[in-house]
Order: C-alpha cells, then sequence, then structure tokens
C-alpha cells in the first residue's frame, strides 16, 4: 500500500513538473514570438508575394484585389517622390483624427485621412520604415473579424522601441474598404492606394525594386504615431 502511495505521489509529482515545463515552455515561445499585427502570416506578410487572381476576404465578404505589375518599378512614376523641398522626411499619424501628414522640412508633402486599428491597437511612439515591399499577402483575425488579403499593395514596415520588426505593423494600401478616416485595421494603418503609392515614393528607403530595406547608410524615414484613437 505504501509502495502504491509512492507510486502515486511521484506520478503527481512528474505530471506538475511537466505542467510547469510546459507553461515556461509557452511562456518563452510568446516572448520570442509576440503577437503581430496580421496574426496569421507574419512570416508570410514580411516577404514579396504577387498572386493575381487571387481573391480576398474581409469581415466575411469576398473582395477583389488589385493586379500588381513588378515592372511598374521602373515607370516614370518616380517623379511621385522628386521635391525641390530640402530637410528631413517624417511622417506623423494621428490616431484621433484619423489622419497621416508627412513633412520635408518644413515643407507639408501630404496629408491625407488613414485608418488604424479597430480590432488590434496601433502601437503609438516613434518608429522609422524598415522594409518597404511593393505586394504582399496579409492575414489574420478570428472568426467574423477573419481577413486574408492578397496583393496588399504600397506596403510600409515600420518598427522602433516596444515593436519589433518582426511583429508587421506597417503602413499600406487598402483595396477592401474605403472607410478611411476611422479605424478600420487590425493595427496598421490604412490608406487609399493612390496615397499609399504616393509616399511608397516619396519615402525612405528609396524606391530600387520589390524590396527595399533601410540600412546604417540609408535609414528609412522617421513615423511619429499619437493621440488617442475615436472610440
Amino acid at each position: 500500500m505504501a509502495r502504491l502511495r509512492a507510486k502515486k505521489s511521484l506520478f503527481s509529482f512528474s505530471l506538475f513538473v511537466f505542467l510547469i515545463l510546459l507553461l515556461g515552455a509557452f511562456v518563452l515561445y510568446k516572448t520570442l514570438n509576440p503577437v503581430c499585427a496580421n496574426t496569421a502570416s507574419c512570416k508570410e506578410s514580411l516577404s514579396l508575394k504577387v498572386e493575381n487572381g487571387a481573391e480576398g476576404v474581409f469581415e466575411g465578404q469576398k473582395v477583389i484585389p488589385p493586379s500588381i505589375d513588378l515592372t511598374q518599378n521602373d515607370s516614370p512614376k518616380k517623379v511621385l517622390g522628386e521635391s525641390t523641398a530640402t530637410g528631413e522626411k517624417h511622417i506623423y499619424v494621428d490616431l484621433t483624427t484619423q489622419t497621416l501628414t508627412a513633412y520635408q522640412g518644413d515643407t507639408l508633402f501630404m496629408q491625407v485621412p488613414v485608418s488604424t486599428g479597430k480590432w488590434f491597437p496601433t502601437p503609438d511612439g516613434e518608429f522609422s520604415i524598415w522594409e518597404k515591399i511593393r505586394s504582399t499577402r496579409m492575414a489574420g483575425g478570428e472568426g467574423a473579424d477573419a481577413y486574408n488579403l492578397p496583393n496588399v499593395p504600397w506596403v510600409m514596415f515600420f518598427s522602433g522601441p516596444g515593436v519589433e520588426a518582426g511583429r508587421g505593423f506597417s503602413l499600406h494600401g487598402a483595396y477592401w474598404h474605403d472607410n478611411f478616416g476611422h479605424p478600420m485595421s487590425h493595427g496598421c494603418v490604412n490608406m487609399r492606394q493612390i496615397d499609399a503609392e504616393k509616399l511608397y515614393y516619396w519615402a525612405d528607403p528609396p524606391m530600387t525594386g520589390s524590396v527595399d530595406l533601410s540600412s546604417k547608410d540609408n535609414p528609412g524615414t522617421k513615423i511619429t504615431i499619437y493621440g488617442q484613437p475615436p472610440i
């Protein structure tokens, strides 16, 4: 009888140790792999992906993505980014007014409505663009809030204190809604496609291909996000 009790005690202790180790592994995984802006596909959404002809889903509805032509990278549209202005480029996103404003020095480049986080908050703070991708797929959410969107255009990923690059927060064009000026995203900053394109060509690092990375010698444009989103 005593031997049986000892075996039960050993089993209970072993189970307890196993559960503690399992919990520790889960905590470590969450620490090394934080929840990202595009919850189901962070790794995928950081890479160039063109899927012309594919269908997207947003709020349970099918949406038709724009076709992406990568030869556009060498088109005369680069003049959109040219300016006689001088000084540092800086992008400001006001969560309260749902507005993006971009300056070069004291010269206003653009001021447009945007849509920030509704189902997941857009982070506030000081950031900079670390990668620009002409097109990618973004997917995530759950249930009625699930989304799966190919050919997301003009993507400008940003990072900074408290926001690691791998979390997938970005400024990008949005084709699946036109409710700009109101929160509509899962954490990113949604822009009208025409506005995102203009900003993409203007912002650093300069566009040289379908994917551009910032570096110490070629830093990305700074982004300041501030305010409180409307309820």
